[in-house]
């Protein structure tokens, strides 16, 4: 049943020119048919670069958003735009815009975990990995709007110690509910494991971090250390990708308060099916279509990132 699946998309593909990007919390089967597989903007990126028509972003629908952004002149397609993201849905673009108001002569600085409705309201947009190096390039005495990740953002403000960065109150739900008592826990029983955390999660779990970073930091961060196991504080469709690239390697998912709920899973992100990835490349359809002013604002703000060096 799934080779025949494979096939078909395969077939769908070559006749649609189409390509695949999937994000590391998909599905693995959906991973498997990806003809790019990372995170959220570094996919966004690698289209503008493709030989190929159609784009369909197996994600959550801010992903899709911001590779229409980037490939105005491609069709992007996302199998289910109610795929949705609690970080994004957690800043709505009409509320930022009247708290932006409160704030007169601040930069805004917005993660790329944004509705293209905010991206357009943003001076610069930032990733987990560059979010401290775009925060340096503005001048300390500049005051700072970041949004709307709040535990990101106190993760910069701690590293840079700058007392002028206003946060918007917004969070990732699942890497919320990591638990640090189980964390703990898992230390005690895995002395040799170095932990790996994402800076969407908690300061007091990013305190026990022996590696702070994005998804593709991590990846690189176990593929390169000489350690033999992982306590991975982070969404769990990521292991797929880890035990793929380092099988000789060990990798633990972090618990949650609520182990039997499988809070370390992105619901969203599962969303997408081999099933419905056929359906969306036989019709071409659901598209991303946004208007070209929102459109250009947001490009600017990625772009304003994209040329800091």
């Amino acid at each position: 049943m799934v080779e025949n699946l494979l096939s078909k998309i395969a077939d769908l593909k070559k006749e649609k020119r189409a390509v695949i990007l999937a994000h590391y919390y998909c599905n693995p089967e959906v991973q498997a048919v990806a003809d790019f597989l990372g995170d959220s903007l570094a996919l966004s990126v690698k289209a503008q670069s493709v030989d190929a028509d159609v784009i369909l972003f197996a994600g959550v629908n801010f992903m899709a958003e911001t590779a229409k952004v980037l490939c105005p002149d491609k069709r992007v397609l996302i199998p289910r735009p109610d795929a949705g993201c609690s970080l994004a849905e957690s800043c709505d673009a009409k509320d930022f815009a009247e708290f932006k108001k409160r704030y007169p002569g601040h930069k805004v600085v917005s993660y790329v975990n944004t509705t293209v409705g905010v991206k357009a309201l943003t001076d610069i947009c930032c990733t987990s990995s560059n979010a401290l190096q775009v925060v340096n390039s503005i001048p300390e005495d500049q005051p700072i709007i970041f949004a709307p990740d709040r535990n990101l953002g106190s993760y910069i403000q701690k590293l840079t110690g700058r007392d002028n960065i206003v946060l918007w109150d917004g969070a990732c739900l699942v890497h919320e509910e990591f638990s640090l008592e189980g964390l703990k826990a898992l230390k005690e029983a895995h002395p040799a494991a170095k932990v790996v955390v994402h800076p969407e999660c908690k300061a007091a779990l990013v305190e026990e971090a022996d590696f702070v970073g994005s998804t593709a930091a991590i990846l690189t961060y176990c593929d390169q250390s000489e350690a033999e196991e992982f306590i991975v504080v982070t969404e769990a469709g990521i292991l797929a990708e880890m035990e793929k690239r380092m099988p000789q390697k060990k990798f633990i998912p972090a618990p949650t308060a609520d182990a039997a709920c499988r809070c370390n899973e992105c619901k969203e992100m599962k969303k997408v099916t081999l099933e419905n990835i056929i359906s969306t490349l036989e019709n071409l359809s659901p598209e991303v279509l946004i208007d070209e002013p929102t459109r250009k604002a947001a490009e600017r703000a990625i772009l304003n990132m994209v040329e800091i060096k």
